[in-house]
């Protein structure tokens, strides 16, 4: 795998622009296919028992390569573990909830109020905590997710453990159609969300945050004697991925149509973090793919019942043992070593 993926580098860095933009627009114009797949997959093969194929493209397997793109900015590039995640999801799902329910702003109007709520959360989260390291931030984000997840089962102005129903779907845009009959439009909704994740983080890669980040997960304690500003990357990382956790449950809740406090559980997080490292911890291609691969597995065999859990942790026990860096981990600089007695001067 790793030979294929070094294979495919080196021939992306051959090929010219026209050649790239091509490949681009062919690749996103078959994952934009796929609801119709389940139409046409022999013996139904991709067909889940109990969810519509469309539907579980969408949720889970569309939310779910989502969230974890935007995990993956605060795991993978910076080295923090989030152990909160949902807390992010919960806030976005709740703010389309209320001001759905509440106001006349459609969902197009709540979606940036609820990314920027899910922001301003994770800097009031990242400021006092962010100095903490290791398994001490891994505890304080998860008693933050289990904190949003309470105080909304006991807050009844915003349903309490009944939850928020009606919630409205998206009014119809470029000709889409968003309602329960229509789920390929939720996916395409998710889709353009992930492709603008992604072209995102790319883009921040390669500029000064995305060293930075990398200088942070390095060694941090270096990175700061070497002048970066640790604190104010780390709280941008945890910026971005909450304002992409907030689009995520906008999204979720104008498609489900109701949403309560029992579906922002800390198993959430745990999954969505398990995408992140069974997938590559780093890589972007990597973490889309554990994505898909978490999310639709467990769909996949629902028919299997009581022993759904078993073959699905069986299955995550075989693949870690052996690619234990994950299914597509990202690519470690190799030194490069002079020959031996080769000292840098001419032989005279």
């Amino acid at each position: 795998m790793i030979n294929l993926r070094d294979k495919g580098a080196e021939a992306w860095a051959k090929w010219d622009r026209p050649r790239r933009v091509v490949f681009v627009i062919a690749a996103i114009s078959i994952v934009a296919s796929l609801p119709f797949a389940g139409n046409f997959s022999v013996s139904n093969i991709l067909n889940t028992p109990v969810s519509s194929y469309a539907d579980v493209l969408v949720y889970p397997v569309g939310m779910f390569v989502l969230m974890s793109l935007g995990l993956n900015i605060v795991v993978g590039k910076s080295g923090m573990l989030d152990l909160g995640y949902v807390a992010f999801f919960a806030i976005g799902a709740y703010s389309m909830g209320v001001l759905g329910t509440h106001t006349h702003l459609n969902m197009w109007e709540i979606l940036p109020i609820g990314m920027g709520l899910a922001m301003i959360a994770g800097v009031l989260l990242g400021i006092p905590t962010l100095r903490l390291r290791g398994d001490y931030l891994a505890i304080v984000t998860m008693g933050f997710g289990e904190i949003v997840r309470i105080t909304a089962l006991n807050t009844n102005k915003i349903g309490g453990p009944n939850g928020i129903a009606n919630v409205p779907n998206p009014p119809t845009v470029l000709g889409l159609h968003f309602n329960i009959m229509t789920p390929n439009s939720f996916f395409w909704l998710v889709l353009v969300l992930i492709l603008l994740t992604i072209w995102m983080i790319r883009r921040l890669s390669v500029r000064r945050p995305g060293r930075a980040w990398e200088a942070i997960r390095q060694d941090e304690d270096a990175a700061e004697l070497m002048g970066v500003p640790t604190l104010k990357y780390k709280i941008w990382a945890f910026v971005l991925g909450a304002g992409v956790g907030g689009a995520a449950g906008v999204v979720y809740a104008s498609k489900t149509l109701f949403i309560s406090p029992e579906a922002f559980t800390f198993n959430i997080s745990v999954l969505i973090l398990s995408c992140v490292v069974f997938g590559g911890i780093g890589n972007i291609w990597g973490v889309v793919l554990g994505g898909v691969f978490l999310a639709y597995l467990p769909e996949r065999i629902r028919f299997v019942t009581n022993a759904r859990q078993l073959v699905f942790g069986l299955t995550l026990v075989i693949i870690m043992n052996f690619r234990p860096d994950g299914i597509l981990p990202r690519k470690k600089r190799e030194k490069v070593l002079a020959p031996k007695g080769d000292s840098g001067e001419k032989n005279v």
